[in-house]
């Protein structure tokens, strides 16, 4: 079993630097500019996974680790599945349970427990031209500093961009998780084209809870997943939406509604 001093390394000082890699484009960005700039810290790179994550995404969990030199801790407190079990619903834009119970609380969780050990820098990657997004309640734990260097730097999403292909980077189209309430119709698409084991599932567990992961009235299409599944295999394809989605998942630089 490895120790914790291996997982969590601290500077001579005896402060652990955190980087909270999601694995989007501005905290994958973040994690390079960091290790170039500073290569003697000892960051530690934690992601905070669902386990409703897409294969590439874990794919790309890995190859990050393997680029920045040190494997990426996963922080969990169960899986997204677990979890709308234990709630007894799915979560929506009105409750949005599974951020806060799946990665807000077991970061904030692990940082109280190792700043019971000694002071610590967290690094987020907020963007200066996203100045109204906040970037974690974690301040107000005692000894723990919160840190922004893309905003201390000034950079925006070109700056991010420019970053990501200095240092030859490609990042999944999809960061958040496959059954994700908050996505458009085309990854809704996506999802049952490419992973069609897992889209059933995910049609299984709304007829488990008696819900529905898509908001009635959103669009044209057919809320349940099983009767938009079956639109999709009669052979309707939002092919508009899909040119869209592209344009606007670059631009907005991944997950909109999961981030630490």
């Amino acid at each position: 079993m490895r120790e914790a001093t291996d997982l969590f390394p601290r500077d001579a000082a005896g402060t652990l630097h955190v980087v909270a890699l999601s694995g989007g484009h501005d905290s994958t960005a973040l994690a390079f500019l960091l290790r170039e700039q500073f290569p003697e810290t000892p960051f530690v790179y934690v992601c905070t996974p669902t386990g409703d994550e897409l294969p590439e995404m874990f794919e790309h969990w890995r190859n990050l680790g393997d680029r920045l030199g040190r494997r990426l801790v996963p922080i969990m407190a169960g899986t997204l599945k677990g979890v709308i079990r234990r709630e007894k619903m799915l979560p929506n834009f009105r409750v949005r349970f599974c951020t806060r119970v799946l990665k807000i609380e077991p970061y904030r969780k692990f940082l109280i427990e190792q700043s019971k050990i000694g002071p610590i820098v967290s690094y987020v990657g907020l963007r200066a031209d996203e100045e109204g997004r906040a970037g974690g309640a974690y301040s107000d734990i005692e000894g723990v500093n919160m840190r922004f260097p893309l905003r201390e730097m000034g950079m925006g999403e070109n700056e991010v961009q420019a970053t990501l292909r200095r240092f030859n980077v490609t990042c999944p189209n999809r960061t958040d998780c496959g059954m994700c309430y908050h996505q458009r119709l085309g990854e809704w698409f996506e999802y049952w084209r490419d992973h069609r084991a897992a889209a059933l599932e995910a049609v299984a567990l709304e007829q488990e809870m008696g819900g529905t992961f898509r908001t009635p009235g959103r669009d044209t299409w057919p809320t349940p997943l099983e009767d938009l599944f079956a639109e999709f295999s009669a052979g309707r394809t939002p092919k508009a939406s899909l040119n869209r989605m592209a344009r606007e998942r670059m631009e907005a630089g991944g997950c909109r509604a999961c981030s630490l």
